[in-house]
Order: C-alpha cells, then structure tokens, then sequence
C-alpha cells in the first residue's frame, strides 16, 4: 500500500515537472517570436527610413503611432519621413509633439529646427536651436547655425560656423556651396568664387554650384567659362547663365554672343536661352 501512494506521489510530482516544463516551454517560444518581432520591426523601420518611398513611410509610421502612441521611435520615425517627403509643416507638427516626449534627444531638436527651417518659420527654428546645449557639436547644428546667422545678417558668426561645419563632414560640398552663396549675396566674389570652385572639386556633380560660380565671375566681368567638369547640356546652361550676368552688368553685346552660344551648344532646342535672346533683341530694336 504504502509503495502505492509512494507512485502515486512520484507520477503526480512527474506530471507536475512535466507541465511545468511545457509551460517554460511555451513561455520561452513566445519570448522568442517577440524578440523576432521586434527584430522584424526595427528591421522594417530601418527601411522606411531610407529606401522606402517617403509617403509609404509617413503611412507606415501614421499607422505605428496610432497603434503605440507612447512609442518616441514610431514618433520619430513619422518626423523624418515627413521630412523625406517634403511634407514640412506636417513635419513641424509631428516634431513639435515628439519634442515633449520622454527620451527626447539633443538631434530630436537639431532636426526639429531642421524642419522648421524648411517650412520657412526661421524665428521658431532659431529658438528651438537655443535650446540645444552648446557641448552638442554636430554637422547639422553647426550648419543650421549658420544658416539662421545668415539670415540675421550676423556675417562673423556665420563664417565661423561655417567654417566649423565643413570641418564635421566628409562630405562638405553642399555646405561649400551655402557659403559661397551667402559671399555672393555679401558682394564678396572672389570669396565666393573660391567656395564654389572647391565645393566643385569636391562633388563634380554639384550644378548649383557651377550655377553659382557663373554667377561670381560674371559679377566680376569675368565672360570665360570656368575649367570644371560640365557635360554638353550644362555647358548650354551654363553660357546661358553667363550672358545673363553680362545683360545685367549692361555688357549688352557680350551678353547677346554667350546666349548664342548657348542655343548652338545645346544638344536640343534651348528654349530659355532663345526666349532670352529674343527678349534682349527687341529690347534692343525698341530703344
């Protein structure tokens, strides 16, 4: 009798082991596919971030933050992807509620005074870029910095963050061309020739740039196409621009050959170029 209860003992204890071994079981196995959810999810948004197409991401991330509105990622992530589809004044309202959350970050408001800047409300964008604490040395503070410096006129100040900015990235040709062009709007050419040549030389590919450069050499009565990488089309572009700058330095006859030379070297028909040109010719005949 007494080895019967002792079975039965030992078989309930066994099933009990067992049980709860299948309820560990089970347990790890759910842990499991929430950390490969979360996985997927980080993995997802990653995408959205950045090669997806930026309105799919404002969808994705719209969908997120109403399902999880305490998430501060979701929040962010539907900022920025505001931000990537040129949706600016969405984009300051996204942030402007991400900003009060808890876990905010020091980039949260660089990229909210980012947006701003975007959007055009230049004051906003300037306080909230108070807010930041002067140990935070970024590429992107110090280019907005310069950027709100310009604005203000505050010409030391933005040549030093300038200066400090190009000195945060690999990659300072566009911040090379917005100085250049805040030389250009000071009337300092030869500065603002330098700038654009080397933001050039630092991304061929830049157009604004070369754009700008035409610009500082034909303030200056320089008529020569700089040496700088340039296709055909752009080298239309280019003339084209240069005789503009002639037409309004008064250099009237140069003007007319470079917009020639324009519409000849275009590949295809330069329309801009010959509305320019026609323009110029009956102004002419007229006076």
């Amino acid at each position: 009798m007494r080895h019967s209860v002792i079975l039965a003992v030992s078989l309930a204890g066994m099933t009990a082991l067992a049980a709860c071994g299948e309820k560990n079981a089970d347990e790890t196995v759910e842990r499991a596919f929430q950390d490969v959810n979360v996985v997927d999810e980080s993995n997802l948004s990653d995408v959205m971030l950045t090669v997806a197409d930026p309105n799919e991401a404002v969808a994705y991330f719209n969908r997120t933050v109403k399902e999880n509105p305490d998430r501060i990622d979701a929040h962010r992530g539907l900022a920025t992807s505001l931000v990537r589809a040129k949706r600016y004044t969405e984009a300051t309202s996204a942030y402007a509620k991400l900003v009060e959350m808890n876990g905010v970050t020091n980039d949260d408001r660089v990229d909210y005074a980012d947006a701003l800047l975007r959007a055009g409300d230049w004051s906003r964008a300037e306080e909230e870029l108070d807010k930041v604490p002067p140990t935070v040395e970024t590429f992107k503070r110090y280019r907005l910095e310069a950027l709100i410096a310009d604005s203000n006129q505050e010409w030391k100040k933005a040549d030093s963050f300038y200066e400090t900015a190009v000195g945060l990235t690999t990659r300072p040709s566009g911040v090379l061309n917005n100085w250049g062009y805040s030389k250009l709007t000071r009337g300092d050419f030869n500065d603002a020739e330098r700038l654009f040549t080397d933001a050039i030389r630092q991304d061929p590919s830049l157009f604004t740039a070369k754009n700008n450069l035409i610009l500082a050499r034909g303030a200056q009565g320089n008529y020569a196409l700089p040496v700088i990488p340039m296709d055909q089309t752009e080298r239309a572009q280019l003339l084209h621009t240069l005789g503009l700058a002639a037409v309004k330095k008064g250099d009237l006859q140069t003007g007319k050959g470079l917009l020639r030379d324009a519409i000849e070297t275009h590949p295809q028909h330069f329309e801009a170029a010959v509305r320019s040109l026609r323009a110029l010719e009956n102004n002419v005949s007229n006076g």
